[in-house]
């Protein structure tokens, strides 16, 4: 999804071992009665930074729950894997939520990779200097992104298309692959414009660096679609149906739990290393919709982007035929049955 070196060694040692204060317990949560039915106990989620995946950050005791034993979080290596869906892919992962717009991207690479659920929208933010007021300032500048094909490039291709601009005559990518060495270029004018994803919003105003011109929480259209969807390796779902089910079903739990308890779940955030603080978390926590999964259909998500990036020609396939083979709702369509959403 992201990346940046921030909390990394204190995110492993919370990942790694039993969490003191159980997430279950506080929020009251039981299992589900189908756990002794699962094809396999053992589940691994990829480990990355940032707080707005908090639901899979707190989420272990309702894996345990739900009734998986053997709970791997997994170190994603970016010099290895541009993006947690793609650890996924490439099966070294089996779940994880990342951009709906990187998912897109992955299944017009072909990568066995099916999305099952939305998330929350609104996690990222693009910051540009005092010369860039609006997107459109941005024709001929220099924007940061990580990579090509990374989740803020195709951002900015699938903006730039909604502008009316072509992201490859109008815009300068110029690649900085760790987010602190973007923060001192954008601060020293070398480039014009980033995108950024909690706590480093948060840490852009705190420092007075640049303004937001895009608020994906609340700035339309992109406040009406998901940022993040719940992924799973393709083959995973196929062979455990069962244990795909359960999994995200603790993940939208957790993603409930988000939104209900948001100062516990900061605290917990905070506590174990994975927020600078509780009050950064709460903000973030507070602001983004983790219920959206409930109200919002993640399929006018990918539409939305496969749509933007087709018409610039990052990617070759319809939208309805990346849709047909990146996503499977089946499971999403049941728990909302469920869990009465």
């Amino acid at each position: 999804m992201r990346k940046t070196p921030n909390h990394d060694t204190r995110r492993r040692d919370f990942l790694a071992g039993a969490s003191v204060l159980s997430v279950a317990s506080i929020f009251g949560v039981k299992g589900h009665a189908a756990a002794a039915e699962l094809e396999t106990r053992r589940i691994r989620i990829p480990t990355a930074p940032g707080i707005c995946l908090a639901p899979q950050l707190i989420s272990e005791e309702l894996l345990r729950l739900e009734g998986f034993s053997q709970i791997e979080y997994v170190q994603v290596n970016y010099d290895e894997f541009p993006s947690q869906a793609a650890m996924v892919a490439a099966g070294k992962a089996d779940l994880t939520a990342d951009a709906a717009i990187t998912l897109t991207y992955l299944a017009e690479m072909g990568k066995p990779v099916v999305a099952l659920s939305g998330v929350h929208a609104g996690c990222w933010e693009l910051f540009g200097s005092a010369k860039v007021r609006a997107f459109r300032d941005l024709k001929g500048k220099r924007v940061a992104i990580f990579g090509m094909h990374s989740e803020d490039h195709l951002l900015f291709s699938s903006i730039a298309a909604y502008m009316g601009m072509d992201p490859h005559k109008h815009l300068t990518f110029v690649t900085i692959p760790e987010f602190d060495a973007q923060i001192k270029a954008f601060s020293n004018g070398e480039v014009d414009a980033l995108i950024a994803y909690p706590p480093q919003p948060q840490k852009l105003r705190a420092n007075r660096i640049g303004h937001v011109i895009i608020d994906s929480a609340v700035d339309r259209p992109w406040g009406q679609y998901f940022c993040c969807l719940v992924a799973a390796n393709r083959e995973f779902t196929e062979r455990h149906p069962l244990a795909t089910k359960a999994a995200l079903r603790a993940l939208l739990k957790a993603s409930d739990l988000c939104a209900e308890e948001p100062e516990r779940a900061a605290r917990i955030l905070a506590e174990k290393g994975l927020s600078p603080s509780a009050e950064i978390a709460l903000e973030v926590l507070r602001k983004l919709p983790y219920k959206r999964w409930r109200e919002s259909n993640p399929e006018d998500t990918l539409r939305f982007h496969a749509l933007r990036l087709h018409e610039v020609g990052v990617i070759k396939s319809s939208p309805a035929k990346l849709i047909a083979q990146v996503s499977d709702w089946r499971f999403l369509n049941e728990l909302k049955r469920e869990m009465k959403a």
